[in-house]
């Protein structure tokens, strides 16, 4: 069972007395952030991103990636423009996103310590959902599309191997990220893709074309580089994604954020993901889920600064006034080892947080 969160627990902590002025963690830190692209990186050990019928989709490099080895997952990195090393945290976008669909929230990370890595998984990006004119079709398919469901938390893997290579061998990066404090977070789709790789199993249910044995659990994706994960709009059991029985493998901490608004794209009602919270395991309180009223489900995205932009939400500015801290904190406990004492957390402390649109806020634990 999980009950209301009233516990000294990741500091979700919407201000700090610090001597006479107060920490916003809403607000970007004091680091200079700058943006790194790597557009032609390939992971050589699979195959290119499948694509539908008539489907052509240009990547961000020269060439078309059905005429290429391997499959392309281009990286946008966030971090300060100096010192380090800095703790990774990888960030998944949703179905018929890109690598800029998280790109203020990735700034902001990066200006409080953090090396951000905003992936584009190419056959399930915006190209993809734009590549007809029946939006909502392409949609359905690239999330019941079996080289997306498992290949996307491949994906995030692929990035920290790649982060790897760089921390040893590259110009700029060289030294500068720590690897053994790497976090994910993700929205939708790439909610799903952080689930899988902290322990959580597919379902091979509904995908196509189909793997063996054709239903249940599907693979183990975990990587264990992996310490904590944020999912943004984290998904209930039903199709296309979990079973009932996917949750119980979760290995790390995980914290949910959703909100009255944020329906799911199997035409479950938002109550279904806050009940879903229900079979994630007890993890000695590590386990969180935000609840935030009138939050729907492009409130968890912010392209801000970005190159490439989403849809509009009225209400965006007002949920990431409360997500962002949440982030920023849970990341600082759970990479940082930043468990600042004598501070009580309670549903009370990040009320300050709450404006406009969004009207209340429950925080959950198990």
């Amino acid at each position: 069972m999980f009950k209301s969160l009233i516990v000294l627990l990741f500091g979700l902590i919407p201000l700090i007395s610090t001597a006479s002025r107060e920490i916003n963690y809403s607000s970007n830190g004091s680091l200079k952030v700058e943006v790194l692209e790597f557009r032609e990186l390939r992971d050589l050990s699979r195959k290119a991103a499948s694509k539908p019928a008539r489907f052509r989709v240009f990547r961000r490099g020269k060439t078309n990636s059905e005429t290429s080895l391997g499959r392309e997952v281009p990286i946008k990195i966030h971090m300060p423009t100096s010192g380090g090393p800095y703790p990774v945290v990888i960030i998944s976008h949703g179905a018929g996103g890109n690598w800029d669909t998280h790109y203020a929230q990735a700034n902001h990370l990066a200006s409080h310590g953090y090396a951000v890595f905003c992936l584009e998984h190419v056959g399930s990006n915006t190209e993809r959902m734009k590549s007809t004119i029946r939006i909502l079709h392409n949609l359905k398919e690239m999330i019941h599309d079996s080289n997306e469901v498992l290949g996307r938390p491949k994906d995030v893997s692929f990035a920290i191997n790649q982060a790897a290579k760089w921390n040893s061998e590259n110009e700029k990066l060289r030294g500068r990220l720590d690897l053994n404090h790497v976090g994910v977070m993700g929205h939708s789709f790439g909610a799903f893709t952080t689930m899988v790789v902290t322990g959580m199993r597919p379902a091979l249910n509904w995908i196509e074309p189909k793997i063996a044995p054709g239903s249940g659990l599907g693979p183990n994706l975990l990587d264990e580089r992996v310490k904590c994960g944020i999912a943004l709009s984290p998904q209930a059991p039903g199709e296309p994604f979990f079973l009932k029985e996917s949750y119980s493998s979760l290995r790390v901490p995980l914290m949910g954020i959703s909100g009255t608004k944020d329906k799911q794209q199997n035409g479950e009602p938002p109550q279904a993901r806050y009940e879903s919270f229900k079979l994630w395991p007890e993890m000695q309180k590590s386990n969180l889920f935000i609840w935030l009223g009138n939050a729907s489900h492009l409130d968890f995205t912010d392209s801000t600064g970005g190159d490439v932009h989403g849809r509009e939400s009225s209400a965006r500015a007002d949920v990431q006034r409360v997500v962002r801290p949440a982030t920023l904190i849970f990341f600082n406990n759970c990479l940082k080892n930043d468990n600042t004492p004598n501070v009580l957390i309670t549903n009370e402390s990040l009320k300050p947080y709450l404006r406009g649109e969004i009207n209340s806020i429950e925080v959950l634990s198990k």
